[in-house]
């Protein structure tokens, strides 16, 4: 047998919540299912996600760096990075500057740059935090902003409908700092749900799927690491959006048929063997 075997690696900068699936406890198993080794960066515990009514909560921003120090030491590389919610303007600060440190040339950074929904940056969002996310996003291989965030981004009013042209326009924006490749989520239209896939120097392509429910816990991070695993496994990036859209919508309809409560997020793990297709 060969001992030339490398598995691919992603880190993934995010927070662990132990209850609510949401976050880390997300990434790992899609990641993992998906035939990619997941090692995750702590930004902060939750007892449980924020959606509940109490929580208790301990940030990890001083324990970052020497985490990361210590992964130096080691001399261990990724074929991908992915950033996620970020508690202050420091972790953005330290997440930068991980980048900088971790990337190599075959190195696929995607930023899904956490910040609002429905029109308004979450209350905890500081115009400082906003600031330095706009230049974090420069780093991006891919971003994954839905339609609030591509707005804050780009300093754009927020509207709750939008013609085609104008949410390429934006897309084409937020390229123009960086990522190549831009995906922005959650636009809706009537009854469907239409992600906007955007790739530098190709015609840009809307994927809609069907409205069911209301909105889970847990889908934005099914579907950026989806994105990413597929993206260090060489799977075309607009297949890849389809993909994940559509296990997305799977795993929305069978948490609805077996009950579950929205708090609770998605029950993905019935469908995992569907990522090995």
């Amino acid at each position: 047998m060969s001992n030339n075997y490398t598995q691919k690696k992603i880190a993934v900068i995010n927070d662990l919540a132990g209850y609510g699936k949401c976050a880390l406890t997300i990434s790992i198993p899609i990641i993992s299912s998906m035939k990619v080794a997941c090692s995750p960066i702590p930004t902060s515990i939750f007892s449980n996600h924020t959606g509940y009514p109490n929580f208790h909560f301990r940030d990890l921003t001083e324990d970052m760096v020497p985490y990361i120090e210590n992964w130096k030491k080691l001399n261990v590389s990724f074929d991908g990075i992915i950033s996620g919610y970020l508690g202050s303007a420091q972790q953005i600060e330290i997440v930068a500057n991980f980048i900088k440190d971790f990337k190599k040339e075959h190195t696929c950074v995607i930023i899904d740059p956490i910040m609002g929904d429905h029109g308004k940056t979450y209350s905890a969002y500081t115009p400082e935090m906003c600031s330095k996310m706009k230049e974090l996003v420069k780093y991006a291989d891919v971003l994954t902003p839905n339609i609030t965030e591509a707005c804050i981004l780009t300093d754009t009013p927020y509207k709750k409908s939008w013609q085609r042209k104008e949410i390429i326009e934006i897309a084409k924006k937020l390229s123009s700092v960086g990522p190549s490749k831009v995906v922005i989520t959650g636009i809706n239209q009537k009854t469907y749900i239409t992600n906007l896939c955007f790739v530098k120097e190709e015609e840009p392509v809307f994927i809609s799927t069907h409205k069911i429910g209301t909105g889970r816990h847990g889908t934005g991070d099914i579907f950026t690491s989806m994105i990413a695993a597929d993206a260090v496994n060489g799977v075309d990036f607009k297949e890849s959006v389809r993909k994940a859209a559509h296990f997305i919508k799977k795993c929305i309809q069978h948490s609805i048929e077996l009950g579950v409560p929205e708090p609770e997020g998605v029950v993905f793990e019935d469908l995992l063997y569907m990522l090995n297709k």
